[in-house]
């Protein structure tokens, strides 16, 4: 019995021991045996397997890489645009539209364009309302200003402080002001200019693409319009724009006649200057127009007047206002008159103002009845009872 025990207690050590040395020596082979009861491959072929290892992926042909290379546009924070400066903003909406939507550079800027006067439009309506009534209050405005053009004139400084105090009031109960309609202009011009100084800086940074990116005959949006055609359509958009719409209404309407003289003449000043401009600045300046000319058809249909609460235009009678209208000349003449009955009772003012305080400070000025460098002459009474 003693001698089984030892012979079995031999066999058990055995066993685990060679159990112990497969574990140690090969511990992949037992785990797949474990997992892998039904497979027939024996852990030997299994490691020889396992020591097979994939080849590594070639290396892209150098021409492929630079065609990559060549396909990807550069961030414009890597070529010194954009920011969180007014053009920095505009640069960084430019790109967003360009590479975030996937849209050309023409298209770009358009939709840009359309985004900023779409903002605006509630301060074009908040003018319109403004124009409106004035237009329709001319009549009086037009008395009290022909009152206080004559106490001006007359150098009656009481009553031309009166009329005009009269004329702000009346303003004020009707809800009016002049300066009101300078909102949208004042409004455009700090995004015109972003605008404008942004995608110059575009193009001459400059931005390669830009290159092959235009429409129709301007593809290269870097360079001016061979044609000059995009100059000639930016100025008679100005020019139908100041025609029709409402900025141009409302000067006839307030008799500033030199101011719309002015305006039809921008135009064409300008033209000799935007045919050097890029084809991006010009594309740009041409949408905006076109909307501005969108916005004055809208804003003219009734429906639309009375959907935004825009007072309807009452037409004035030429003999019905207080006021002639003056041709160029005469309208040049008046404001010249004008500028100098003011600049005479400015002076006036000022030296009245420089004698009180003299008069406050200095001695008292002796007065006399007649004139003491003259001999006065001897009355006739005295000189009869002289005899």
């Amino acid at each position: 019995v003693k001698a089984k025990n030892v012979n079995r207690t031999y066999h058990l050590a055995i066993n685990t021991q060679t159990k112990w040395n497969l574990m140690r020596n090969c511990s992949v082979a037992s785990v797949s045996v474990r997992y892998s009861s039904n497979n027939a491959i024996s852990s030997t072929e299994f490691s020889k397997q396992l020591d097979v290892i994939p080849e590594p992926p070639q290396i892209p042909v150098p021409e492929v890489t630079q065609t990559l290379a060549e396909g990807a546009e550069p961030a414009f924070a890597s070529i010194g645009l954009g920011g969180w400066t007014p053009v920095g903003i505009v640069q960084n909406c430019m790109e967003y539209l360009h590479i975030g939507m996937d849209l050309p550079w023409w298209g770009a800027i358009t939709v840009g364009t359309i985004v900023v006067r779409c903002l605006i439009f509630p301060l074009v309506i908040l003018a319109q309302r403004n124009a409106a009534k004035l237009n329709n209050n001319m009549p009086q405005l037009q008395v009290l200003q022909m009152k206080m053009t004559e106490a001006r004139q007359s150098g009656n400084a009481i009553d031309s402080a009166r009329y005009a105090q009269e004329m702000v009031q009346f303003m004020k109960e009707k809800n009016v002001s002049p300066f009101r309609n300078m909102i949208v202009p004042l409004a455009q011009a700090p995004i015109f200019i972003s605008m404008f100084i942004g995608l110059r800086q575009m193009v001459n940074a400059p931005v390669d693409s830009m290159h092959t990116d235009g429409l129709f005959w301007f593809v290269d949006l870097t360079v001016p319009d061979q044609f000059y055609a995009l100059p000639l359509i930016t100025s008679l958009t100005m020019l139908a724009t100041i025609e029709i719409g409402t900025d141009s209404a409302r000067l006839s309407s307030q008799n500033l006649q030199t101011m719309k003289y002015v305006l039809r003449a921008l135009p064409f000043c300008v033209l000799p200057f935007t045919i050097n401009f890029p084809g991006a600045i010009l594309w740009y300046w041409t949408c905006s127009n076109f909307i501005s000319l969108a916005q004055v058809g809208i804003l003219k249909i009734p429906r639309v007047r009375k959907y935004f609460n825009i007072d309807p235009l009452v037409t004035h009678k030429p003999g019905a206002l207080p006021m002639k209208k003056k041709g160029f000349v005469g309208g040049i003449k008046e404001s010249w008159t004008n500028m100098k009955i003011t600049g005479e009772l400015e002076e006036r003012r000022r030296i009245d103002e420089i004698l009180f305080q003299k008069a406050g400070k200095g001695p008292i000025v002796k007065t006399y009845k007649h004139d003491p460098t003259k001999v006065a002459a001897t009355p006739p009474t005295v000189e009869a009872k002289k005899r």
